[in-house]
């Protein structure tokens, strides 16, 4: 098992910024792939992007550019940077982690960009 704890939530004006973070405890060896998801309100969940062990990274097209995602092998932690906000980045974000022992998510911190 894998547990996941997210934090750097919160409420912004457009332009700004925000970090999130995801540390992760458990069953860590398994872990391959981590990222973040997100889903704005009356829509479906989408990837934001992803980073493998190896530092791969992946990114929505609408990210791109604005967020970077990072990882701490050491701390078990991905991170996502997140410049330039938009009030279309309004969502609740979700870690996710995944590998051959499984696939994990997090319960989710919620970001608010005002215009």
């Amino acid at each position: 098992q894998v547990q996941l704890v997210e934090s750097g939530g919160g409420l912004v004006q457009a332009g700004g910024s925000l970090r999130l973070s995801c540390a992760a405890s458990g069953s860590i060896f398994s872990i391959t792939v981590m990222g973040w998801f997100r889903q704005p309100p009356g829509a479906q969940r989408e990837l934001v992007a992803s980073i493998t062990s190896g530092g791969s990274t992946d990114y929505a097209a609408s990210v791109k550019g604005r967020f970077t995602i990072s990882r701490d092998n050491a701390e078990n932690t991905v991170y996502l940077q997140m410049n330039s906000l938009k009030p279309e980045d309004t969502a609740a974000y979700y870690c996710r982690v995944w590998g051959p022992g499984g696939d994990y998510w997090g319960r989710g911190t919620r970001v608010t960009v005002s215009s």
